[in-house]
């Protein structure tokens, strides 16, 4: 595929409608002329920004390239009463008419794997162990305390979403990822990370039938790579590509998956690219 000159790849923001539903804010790059589209959906307390923002160049080289802010996350659409999954694909879809958009390569890191065919750090379910099913169980109680809380319903979720993210050694990344962060409340990303443990795909991963690629972090303490490796395998046909990295690798580690994502990507045949979903489903 041919590649835009490196200096003429910028990615450019903008607030975009999507009817019915509201505005989101949406980072574009455009890419080479007859490139495929990918639709990159990011993780819990997170915004489009901070997941994508250090990718977003070397992806709009070889594709075009759409990232939104999620409902409930930085400048995204109200989330409502309640979280859910199946909206966040809902609005992907919406997204996707609003720009005229017919067929792209969804890209989901973490909580975003769950709306997405072509998942990056995220698993088929985050039930895995006694603890991890103790604190789904608690999270709709937290969730309602922090409603009720004055104080914490304005909180940002820049703690928790530092402590997902990890360690990042760069104190300059780190202020930045904070302030990232902190544009999401507490309330919408711990309802979201119910939504992510009341998720699973189990009973239907096996029917995925559009190409799919698992770009799979090997140091990860938040989604360990097993789950990832179960995830991948169970799909029918997927790719699986290695990173050794953690579950920051976004901002932590931008060369190595900007590297991995393209190299996931280019396997997608383009007359295979998947259609854009009406639900959060296999389809």
């Amino acid at each position: 595929m041919r590649q835009v000159p490196r200096e003429a790849v910028t990615p450019a923001t903008r607030l975009v409608d999507l009817p019915g539903r509201g505005a989101t804010r949406v980072w574009e790059c455009p890419g080479p002329r007859g490139a495929q589209t990918l639709m990159l959906i990011h993780g819990v307390a997170c915004t489009a920004e901070l997941n994508w923002g250090k990718v977003l160049a070397p992806l709009g080289r070889e594709f075009r390239v759409v990232a939104a802010d999620l409902r409930g996350h930085g400048d995204g659409i109200s989330p409502g009463a309640r979280f859910r999954l199946e909206d966040c694909a809902d609005d992907v879809a919406a997204l996707a008419a609003a720009l005229d958009i017919r067929r792209f390569i969804a890209v989901g890191y973490s909580m975003g794997g769950m709306v997405a065919q072509l998942l990056c750090c995220t698993a088929g379910n985050v039930r895995g162990s006694p603890t991890e099913m103790l604190a789904a169980l608690a999270l709709p109680t937290t969730a309602a305390a922090i409603r009720w809380n004055p104080v914490l319903r304005r909180a940002g979720a820049d703690v928790l979403g530092m402590t997902l993210l990890g360690h990042v050694d760069d104190p300059v990344t780190a202020r930045w990822a904070r302030a990232q962060l902190s544009r999401t409340t507490l309330v919408t990303a711990v309802s979201a990370i119910q939504a992510v443990c009341e998720f699973s795909s189990d009973g239907w991963i096996g029917q995925v039938d559009v190409p799919t690629a698992a770009v799979v972090t090997t140091r990860d303490r938040i989604v360990p790579a097993s789950r990832q490796l179960k995830l991948a395998r169970a799909i029918p046909g997927a790719s699986v590509h290695q990173v050794a990295a953690g579950h920051g690798m976004c901002i932590n580690a931008p060369q190595l998956f900007a590297r991995a994502l393209i190299e996931a990507c280019s396997g997608i045949q383009p007359g295979r690219a998947l259609v854009a979903p009406a639900r959060g489903g296999p389809g």
